[in-house]
């Protein structure tokens, strides 16, 4: 198999538009994209999918990126930035949750905790797939090295958290699913961050089993390649409670700033809506899998 065939995010997108969508328009009425998110009602369900490194090059985009989530009533989530940057970030004023690298020195994971902790963040957690680089090696981002976490580990970063619910990043399997459980965590997003695994299975495959298995114990957040409304619909469909856009919204962050992002944002959440109408669905809570069909 050659090397493009096993490219995570074209496996991730095929497998996303190989989903189908069944009408139902008797009785349907004009949906609300309202999503209850971690306790907190949220304008849409659409949110960021923590983001790393943005200020380089871009100085200012960071805090611009969170302004346009919230603008658009959508939660922020952020990952890697120095602290510098994340003041800026928690300062748009955006409910932020900070997602945190696996790093393997663990002060410098409760480090961030604290600092999330200390700037008012609406949660914090680690994007755990960031653990093995492509080498034979665990990951380097920078000068910093990771390394993957036990369940223990898991469960101190939860306790370190205190009230700030805690979200596990990078689970592609119902194993790592039931781990989260386990540790305390109160969401995890279903996700390969972006192909950084070759050959990664699509999100939306594994999604309904992931559910399947941890039901309402945990929030469930998909992320990897959602670019519209209907990208959205589906994972919604699938099981997920919320859904990230990440890369498609860069162009607008560049371009317009936080109007861009802001009126993106409510672009694909005006393209949800439309299909939720022509489904059936009042509200994002009651959407299912009964009329997804593959292709």
């Amino acid at each position: 198999m050659s090397e493009k065939r096993n490219d995570s995010n074209e496996i991730t997108r095929a497998y996303i538009d190989s989903l189908t969508i069944e009408q139902r328009l008797i009785d349907a009425v004009l949906p609300t994209a309202k999503t209850t998110i971690l306790g907190k009602e949220f304008s849409t369900p659409v949110m960021n999918a923590a983001f790393s490194f943005l200020a380089q090059g871009h100085p200012g985009y960071p805090a611009e990126m969170a302004k346009g989530f919230g603008k658009a009533g959508a939660l922020n989530m952020w990952g890697m930035s120095t602290d510098e940057e994340m003041e800026q970030i928690y300062a748009a004023g955006a409910n932020t949750i900070e997602i945190i690298k696996p790093f393997a020195d663990e002060s410098l994971i409760f480090h961030r905790i604290e600092f999330a902790l200390s700037h008012g963040a609406f949660g914090v957690g680690m994007d755990i797939d960031h653990a093995f680089g492509r080498n034979g090696a665990y990951d380097m981002v920078g000068e910093y090295m990771m390394e993957p976490k036990t369940v223990k580990q898991l469960e101190s970063y939860v306790k370190a958290a205190g009230d700030l619910p805690f979200v596990v990043k990078g689970v592609l399997s119902v194993i790592d699913a039931q781990k989260c459980v386990a540790a305390g965590a109160k969401a995890i997003t279903v996700s390969h961050h972006h192909g950084i695994f070759d050959g990664a299975v699509p999100p939306l495959y594994i999604l309904p089993k992931i559910k399947s298995a941890v039901g309402d114990q945990i929030e469930i957040f998909a992320d990897c390649g959602f670019e519209s409304g209907l990208d959205v619909f589906k994972a919604l469909a699938l099981g997920a409670d919320a859904v990230s856009t990440s890369r498609h919204i860069l162009a607008k962050t560049y371009a317009t700033g936080a109007e861009g992002v802001a009126e993106e944002i409510t672009r694909m959440t005006e393209g949800l809506v439309s299909v939720m109408g022509r489904c059936g669905f009042k509200t994002t809570e009651e959407i299912d899998s009964s009329v997804i069909r593959k292709l």
